[in-house]
């Protein structure tokens, strides 16, 4: 009886993680939809969408601004930088669109870590699965935030390039492009960490802070530095 409980639980649990995994999937995306309902869901007490899934939104609008930047530049013989822009332009509108899925992205992994903590933990054999099961979760949710933060990071670089290029018609809005980026990388950084904190792998912690740290370190110069230069020219 001991033996057939166990087994269903396992299949249970299986079956929920397809299920869940299923719904997930096929869920309409947050990209896709509107603010209005984005916000509301985001308020409400659910598990998703949460501080990963602003983080990315956040560099997006940074990306979005970069882009309008660009495109008031684009067209004018008064600038001289035509073709730096409108590659600028390019590169902006291609992380603008891989922030947009990341705001999706991260509603699904952290589903996956949250199903990870609501398994069973009545016996010794349930705890040990629970445990393997978490630590699992919590690495393959690693990547996301990771990425948003490197992204959000070469935003902060084409921030100090559109300051130099871009109309200064828009200069506000350059250095809006260099906050929102930075709140964007400063974020994804708090999700990182967060899940860094519970992981046991001392190793794999080291490795992913040491590509995270140098990012903090010169994204906060690369923001102040345009904000300061923003400031001198208002």
């Amino acid at each position: 009886m001991v033996e057939f409980t166990r087994l269903v639980v396992v299949e249970f649990t299986r079956l929920v993680v397809v299920e869940f995994t299923r719904l997930v999937e096929v869920k309409m995306l947050y990209i896709e939809s509107s603010i209005k309902k984005y916000l509301e869901d985001l308020s409400a007490k659910l598990p998703a969408p949460g501080g990963g899934s602003v983080a990315a939104l956040v560099g997006a609008l940074a990306a979005g601004l970069g882009s309008m930047v660009c495109n008031f530049t684009i067209g004018n013989e008064k600038f001289a930088s035509q073709e730096e822009t409108k590659g600028v332009l390019s590169m902006v509108a291609g992380l603008q669109e891989e922030l947009c899925k990341l705001v999706d992205e991260d509603t699904k992994v952290y589903g996956k870590v949250n199903l990870a903590y609501r398994l069973p933990k009545n016996t010794e054999e349930e705890k040990v699965r629970r445990a393997l099961a978490i630590q699992k979760a919590l690495k393959q949710a690693i990547p996301v935030p990771m990425r948003i933060a490197q992204v959000s990071y070469q935003l902060l670089e084409t921030s100090l390039q559109l300051l130099e290029i871009g109309n200064p018609m828009l200069i506000t809005d350059t250095g809006m492009v260099a906050i929102l980026a930075y709140a964007a990388l400063e974020s994804a950084r708090l999700n990182v960490e967060i899940n860094l904190s519970s992981i046991t792998d001392e190793e794999f912690v080291k490795q992913k802070r040491a590509v995270l740290n140098p990012l903090m370190e010169k994204g906060k110069a690369i923001k102040d530095e345009v904000v300061k230069k923003v400031e001198e020219k208002i």
